[in-house]
């Protein structure tokens, strides 16, 4: 489906996923509207997959569950 972003939410810095391709996304957590291009990129993967792996490693690092 191609690459994945993992992205900071700009209102409540929550973490979550994004298809590259996407212009905006609206944050799960405050229902913040994201705008991709300008949100803080934390990482990403080829796949769904890898980037849930990847968001998984980083939420269990902050203490999230």
């Amino acid at each position: 489906m191609g690459t994945k972003l993992i992205v900071k939410c700009p209102k409540c810095a929550n973490l979550l996923l994004a298809d590259a391709l996407q212009k905006t996304r609206t944050c799960p957590y405050c229902d913040a509207h994201v705008n991709l291009q300008k949100a803080q990129k934390i990482a990403s993967g080829a796949s769904a997959h890898e980037a849930s792996e990847i968001l998984k490693q980083l939420k269990k690092q902050k203490g999230f569950t």
